[in-house]
């Protein structure tokens, strides 16, 4: 009998919550046990709930969700899951409407809760999403994110406004569940989906970054072609691209963090390409000793392969890009800092 048979005959159709539900019990307490501590705290959640309204579950439907469950692996190429065959498989089970908000999500920011997907969204976007809320809900939101990220935020937002959420943020008292969620359900519906929806991947920013991984030659040549092609059109491009050369246009206290997580075995082959401004930038971050051996080493690469010194800079960039993406610089800074203070 197969499994939907199994179930007409027995009990209604399982879900995947109670079919995982079934497995915990059937594995026994110590092995259930290690499964969950690898589980987030909203999948303990669900399996729990439904652990507790299963009732009784007949041996046979154990024995076909067990089945079930190992035939997924038999395939001696194991599985593959990607978006597509994600949307496929609930194509089959669910209704277009419904599918089309869950691949919203799922495209939307990583993170397995939704406060883990806010954390991943760019500060500039979350303040223009939060502009148009309630201070009180505002506050509520950055509580829950890392205050570093949080502060990124309030710093975009209007000064008048930005005071306001701190202060309820201040004085906030426990958060009730019930607000929680229903925060939470709003930022699905009408913030994370949106995201997703509007960036399955801005093709200006693909197109920068497949710039940024080509050589001088290739870059050179085919952005000249799509500048004659289409001039606005490459513009944007070139605003989201973030080169070697750009390094200039940083403030001095952002280069002298690249200067310590950068590879420095590739800074002298990289510093042999650049312009004499961004060589300079690296000789101020460093001690007068440190600068001169780095002058040396240069000296000493003789003539160089223009790709090996585009390779080099390469590496240094992906470094400062993934800096970026961890808030420990922000590439937008073009160190116009002109404050003095007395």
């Amino acid at each position: 009998m197969t499994l939907e048979g199994a179930q007409g005959a027995l009990q209604p159709a399982l879900n995947g919550r109670q079919k995982a539900a079934i497995l915990m019990l059937a594995v026994g307490r110590e092995q259930a046990a290690k499964i969950l501590k690898l589980l987030h705290e909203d999948e303990i959640r669900d399996i729990s709930i439904a652990m507790s309204s299963l009732g009784i579950v007949k041996a046979e439907v154990v024995e076909q969700v067990c089945l079930e469950f190992a035939k997924n692996f038999e395939s001696p190429e194991g599985l593959v899951g990607t978006y597509e065959t994600t949307e496929e498989f609930l194509r089959k089970a669910l209704p277009q409407d419904q599918v089309e908000k869950i691949m919203d999500e799922i495209r939307g920011p990583a993170g397995r809760t939704m406060w883990d997907k806010l954390g991943n969204v760019q500060e500039t976007v979350l303040a223009n999403y939060l502009r148009s809320e309630y201070p009180q809900t505002a506050a509520v939101i950055l509580s829950r994110l890392q205050p570093a990220h949080a502060a990124r935020v309030l710093a975009l937002l209007p000064e008048d406004y930005a005071t306001d959420v701190m202060m309820r943020i201040l004085h906030m008292e426990t958060v009730q569940r019930e607000v929680l969620d229903s925060v939470e359900a709003t930022l699905r519906s009408e913030f994370i989906s949106s995201l997703g929806r509007s960036a399955k991947r801005d093709s200006y920013e693909l197109l920068a970054e497949v710039f940024n991984n080509f050589d001088r030659k290739t870059e050179t040549r085919l952005m000249d072609a799509m500048d004659k092609r289409n001039h606005d059109d490459m513009e944007k491009v070139k605003a989201l691209m973030f080169t070697f050369e750009d390094i200039k246009r940083l403030p001095h206290e952002s280069v002298m963090r690249i200067v310590a997580e950068i590879d420095r075995e590739k800074l002298p082959l990289a510093l042999k390409g650049a312009s004499e401004t961004v060589r300079t930038m690296f000789l101020a971050c460093m001690s007068k000793r440190a600068g001169s051996i780095l002058l040396e080493e240069i000296s000493a690469l003789g003539p160089v392969r223009v790709k090996d010194a585009d390779a080099a800079q390469s590496d240094i960039v992906a470094t400062i890009k993934n800096m970026a993406n961890a808030g420990e610089i922000d590439l937008t800074d073009n160190g116009g800092n002109d404050e003095i203070i007395p």
